[in-house]
């Protein structure tokens, strides 16, 4: 019998309540409709078979097949929740306080059974981040960050700490996905001249100078991201600072790194320059998707020896989403940009729809890998609150919107594990829907305050480039002549200036609200007058 359609829980001023996936989209029954403002947080079990929420009095875990309650405990305050990978704990997490005389706080980090609903253990966990423990898939592993050292407990037996892992001070770690031997990445923050640091261990080699099984080392990092392949045989480490020195950007610096198991390490060349704003591990674990470079960005896919497979070219992009199959590549513009999709065969490179979801906040693909959820939620935004069930060429099949007097905080898919619903062969035709397209509204180009009065010139500002496979043929590579490379620093200098004026903008509009500004900052804004004249010749081709 094959599986149903993923449920999708909707959470908002509405209350919490979910609905039955394509082709219904009526109310569920698995779960009746929880009324008020007062859910703060709700979460499904890895194999969607668990539901557990949050009602600002209680934290109550149903079973979504039999729709029983299971379990119900007291913790008004719980704002996290999650399942550990079997369903056997539930761990929660409320913000964490201190008596008014100054003496510690309760444990705030409670880790219940789910099979009899008793309290295995709880700890103190001060900060949100990175607040829940971390099991192996087979649950036989769980670990925790305790004041820079990794914790690890075995099967699930709290009370035992069965090994720990210490470097100087441990910032950061992530477990290995799959089946054992599993293995864990750390994360050290450089001090005093000495570089930052991640290295891969094997559990429970920990012990010794060749412990580890990888490392990297480098000096531009105020802050890591470490991402697994799903077969755990590489990461890659997203590196950023906080300030770029180079003054080309104001959202500080990217570098993008790879680590094998085997011992492998190299920096990840990126043909152009600007912010890392996503980088996605394909579910194969042969290849990952990078998007980044000033706007209009880049996406390329690389394979594990850092070499590029093929470049889509430059677009409004900031996000890139693999489908659970891995067969389809969502490339996506949100927050600041419009909302433009590309949607594309990853097997044969080819396009298949540009659907456009203006203001979204959320994307999620759904397990069945052949619908998109598309969503707009407060805080991020508080108009046009909303969402939109997509299938993947292009047609929205279902659309909701939220009374004007109402929030949606958060909208998701039930999940179900890998292998459940099979892959279908990619169609590229449009699917039939009764709901309408909608036509995107037209937004005018941004001209600096300095230019707005002044003729607009007919030459573009932004030359998009084509992804790889729909660039010219001419039928054989012939260098750039003199003109063609003149132009092409002409358009990547006003690229940058247009970048440094934007940040510009901001700073003042911060700097009018009150905002103290730094040296570094103010020293921009001055540099003002010169980008503008810079940018005015550049128009006028001096």
């Amino acid at each position: 019998m094959a599986p149903s359609t993923p449920l999708l829980t909707v959470r908002g001023s509405e209350g919490l309540y979910m609905v039955n996936g394509p082709p219904h989209f009526t109310e569920s029954t698995v779960f009746p409709r929880e009324s008020g403002k007062n859910c703060k947080v709700y979460t499904f079990s890895k194999d969607g078979t668990l539901f557990a929420w949050g009602n600002g009095e209680k934290v109550n875990i149903i079973s979504v097949i039999n729709k029983g309650l299971l379990h119900s405990f007291d913790l008004p305050k719980a704002v996290c929740l999650e399942f550990s990978p079997k369903n056997t704990v539930l761990a929660t997490w409320q913000p964490y306080t201190t008596s008014k005389d100054g003496t510690a706080g309760i444990p705030n980090l409670q880790l219940y059974d789910v099979k009899t609903g008793t309290c295995l253990k709880s700890f103190i966990q001060k900060k949100t981040q990175n607040w829940c423990p971390s099991w192996s898939e087979d649950e036989t592993l769980c670990a925790r960050n305790v004041n820079n050292e990794v914790h690890f407990f075995e099967n699930n037996n709290f009370n035992t700490i069965a090994n720990k892992l210490h470097l100087q001070k441990i910032n950061d770690f992530v477990l290995s996905p799959g089946p054992q031997p599993y293995k864990v990445a750390v994360y050290v923050p450089g001090s005093k001249g000495a570089p930052s640091f991640v290295r891969l261990y094997q559990y429970p080699n920990f012990a010794g100078p060749h412990a580890a099984l990888a490392n990297k080392s480098f000096f531009k990092a105020d802050k890591v991201t470490m991402l697994w392949n799903k077969k755990a045989t590489a990461v890659l480490v997203i590196a950023s600072t906080d300030v770029d020195k180079t003054g080309a950007s104001y959202y500080g610096e990217q570098t993008l790194h790879y680590i094998a198991t085997n011992g492998e390490s190299a920096v990840v060349q990126l043909p152009k320059n600007g912010p890392i704003y996503d980088v996605v591990w394909n579910s194969s674990s042969t290849e990952f998707c990078a998007v980044y470079g000033f706007m209009p960005a880049k996406a390329t896919i690389f394979n594990l020896r850092c070499d590029p497979v093929f470049d889509f070219g430059t677009g409004p992009r900031n996000a890139a989403y693999y489908s659970p199959h891995g067969h389809i590549l969502v490339l996506a513009g949100f927050g600041n940009l419009r909302g433009q999709m590309e949607v594309w065969d990853v097997k044969n490179y080819k396009l298949i729809s540009k659907p456009v979801a203006s203001d979204s906040t959320y994307f999620a693909w759904c397990p069945d890998g052949e619908h998109i959820l598309t969503a707009t939620c407060a805080p991020r935004l508080r108009v046009n609150n909303g969402y939109k069930i997509w299938h993947y060429t292009g047609s929205i099949l279902h659309k909701y919107d939220v009374p004007s007097n109402a929030e949606l905080w958060q909208v998701s898919w039930q999940p179900f594990l890998d292998g459940v619903f099979p892959a279908k062969t990619i169609t590229y035709q449009a699917v039939p829907s009764e709901v309408p397209s909608e036509e995107p509204k037209v937004a005018t180009a941004y001209r600096p305050p300095a230019l707005r009065n002044k003729p607009i010139t007919n030459s573009k500002l932004h030359e998009e480039e084509p992804p790889q496979n729909m660039k010219s043929q001419s039928g054989n590579d012939k260098p750039l002549s003199k003109t063609a490379l003149k132009n092409q620093r002409k358009h990547e200098a006003k690229k940058a200036a247009k970048q440094k004026l934007k940040a510009i903008e901001q700073l003042k509009e911060q700097a009018a609200t009150g905002k103290q500004l730094e040296k570094n900052q103010l020293e921009k804004i001055q540099k003002e007058t010169a980008l503008l004249q810079e940018l005015e010749d550049l128009e006028l081709g001096i």
